[in-house]
């Protein structure tokens, strides 16, 4: 999720800003060049548009508006009344109430920016990243996630359980190099399809790198884990895949599983451990109680 539209309002608001000062730096040089003179009323009038953006991001939105309009009447009273009407006197009267307005409008933007960035981070931390290809979660989502079934299942011990599993491709460099980067790809969304169809709806999946898939499986009754680790085992074995020689890829899969401890609660915390625990276990395709 990278939303870029925040980033362009910030870059537009600046060239906004630089644009202004550039008007009206050409305003104050034509002046110069029309009349050859630069008064002290021109000098306190370049500043006070320098200061108007200032103004903008100082006050309000509603104080801008307001002092905006009360400028604009009494420039426009002295305007026709005592001043000598010229390019740079007539300028002064748009320019400063629009510099406050631009830069009280940036200063909105920024704002908005800076809170619709904010809650796409907190929805980030929130939603951990899902590739959408093939749905599996990164490492970040499953440290999220382990950390979620553990603390229900040792809030509701006696009700709540969940079951973990690991499915390693074996010979992993024999087969990035059979396949190729582009194939292992394919392969790595054919597995990972294949593992969706084994599993339930309310389980999870995820993909450690190295060729480590990851299942989380709440309430999923003890007996019948090996059971389940086999089906998908065999069902990610029976994969047809061809490699770059057009052979059929020969898939070894390995297997391990652990099986949640209230007793363990703190070690659950540790997603690396977890991860190494359930590496063991696919060593001997063994369904740990510890990790």
């Amino acid at each position: 999720m990278r939303n870029k539209a925040p980033i362009r309002r910030i870059a537009w608001g600046y060239a906004s800003l630089i644009g202004l000062a550039v008007i009206q730096q050409l305003v104050v040089y034509l002046k110069i060049y029309m009349n050859q003179s630069y008064t002290t009323l021109d000098v306190v009038f370049s500043i006070a548009t320098l200061g108007a953006l200032v103004l903008g991001f100082a006050i309000p939105v509603g104080v801008s508006v307001v002092a905006g309009f009360v400028y604009l009447v009494s420039y426009f009273v002295w305007l026709v009344t005592y001043a000598d009407v010229n390019v740079l006197t007539f300028s002064w009267w748009l320019l400063i109430p629009a510099n406050v307005a631009v830069a009280a409008f940036i200063k909105a933007s920024l704002v908005r920016s800076a809170r619709v960035m904010e809650r796409l981070q907190e929805l980030q931390e929130r939603n951990p990243q899902i590739d959408p290809d093939t749905s599996l979660g990164n490492k970040e989502a499953l440290t999220d996630t382990v950390i979620k079934q553990s603390n229900l299942a040792r809030r509701y011990s006696e009700q709540y359980g969940f079951s973990m599993a690991m499915f390693k491709i074996d010979f992993l460099p024999l087969v990035l190099e059979s396949l190729g980067s582009v194939r292992y790809a394919q392969f790595l969304l054919e597995l990972s399809n294949t593992i969706q169809k084994q599993i339930r709806y309310e389980d999870y999946k995820f993909y450690v790198d190295r060729g480590r898939f990851v299942i989380i499986c709440p309430m999923t009754d003890v007996g019948y884990l090996p059971v389940l680790t086999g089906r998908i085992k065999k069902a990610m074995m029976d994969l047809q895949m061809i490699d770059k020689k057009g052979n059929e890829l020969q898939t070894v899969i390995r297997s391990g599983a652990l099986v949640f401890q209230k007793e363990q609660f703190g070690k659950y915390e540790d997603i690396d451990a977890v991860i190494a625990a359930l590496e063991r276990n696919t060593e001997t395709d063994l369904i740990g109680e510890y990790i």
